[in-house]
């Protein structure tokens, strides 16, 4: 029988640290490629990515046939497009500006089926359930999400303990770039007061219960993240990558 189960989620509910790549450029050919070079896990981003739902399932296809696994940053805590990516197949979701308990709660809301939530029902004709063979997703498809609540605000880090307390947000994704935007310091994450507000993030985090993730702070190492706590670590990102390569094998032109 057709049953979806959430991989990543076993991953860090096992105490593993995950690392995945964004995924930026919306080309199925470089995430498949990224997968069969040994990143087990993209991040697909529809934030700030060019993918819509038409491409992201594509990127999906692309990423599960060569054995990986996905991750999508949806572009806001929208219930519609939360519902839509959910039916596409998603499991593990990120979610930008979680910044206060009302919105952790609508977004877990919306993610669940009644009664722990309001997402809509479709279950016997969407991708999440195999077009209708997976019978029983409905009752287990709570029990394999992975919400990932970003914190990336000076309004969230003062509401972390409100936030991590909302059953369902299994984990807390420290945005530093954004965050040192929202104390002033736009573009500066190497600032005094930058590098004291994501480590009070952290340390509230790790105090909650809730697990930790983030985007590292510069001339961080991903051992010195895992030594604090960090489940999740996303440093790498694929058109990064690319220009990267590029700028190099252009020096011999």
């Amino acid at each position: 029988m057709f049953k979806r189960e959430n991989w990543v989620k076993k991953q860090v509910l096992a105490g593993r640290t995950i690392k995945a790549m964004w995924s930026q450029t919306g080309s199925p050919t470089v995430v498949e490629a990224a997968v069969y070079a040994g990143w087990p896990i993209m991040l697909i981003d529809n934030e700030h990515g060019y993918t819509g739902l038409e491409t992201t399932i594509n990127l999906i296809r692309a990423v599960e046939c060569a054995g990986g696994h996905v991750i999508v940053r949806v572009p806001w805590n929208d219930p519609v497009y939360l519902k839509r990516i959910l039916d596409i197949g998603v499991q593990s979701l990120m979610i930008p500006m979680i910044n206060n308990k009302d919105q952790a709660e609508a977004a877990v809301a919306a993610c669940r089926y009644p009664p722990g939530g309001w997402r809509g029902y479709a279950a016997g004709v969407v991708r999440a359930t195999g077009y209708g063979a997976d019978q029983g997703y409905g009752k287990r498809a709570s029990d394999e999400l992975l919400i990932i609540g970003q914190i990336e605000h000076l309004e969230a880090t003062a509401n972390i303990d409100a936030i991590a307390a909302v059953d369902g947000m299994d984990m807390l994704f420290i945005g530093p770039n954004d965050l040192a935007g929202s104390i002033g310091k736009f573009e500066d994450l190497n600032d005094p007061a930058v590098v004291a507000a994501v480590e009070e993030a952290e340390n509230k985090i790790r105090a909650s219960g809730k697990m930790l993730g983030g985007f590292p702070l510069p001339g961080k190492t991903d051992e010195e993240l895992e030594k604090k706590g960090y489940r999740f670590v996303a440093r790498h990102c694929d058109i990064w990558l690319f220009r990267t390569a590029a700028a190099e094998a252009a020096k011999s032109l």
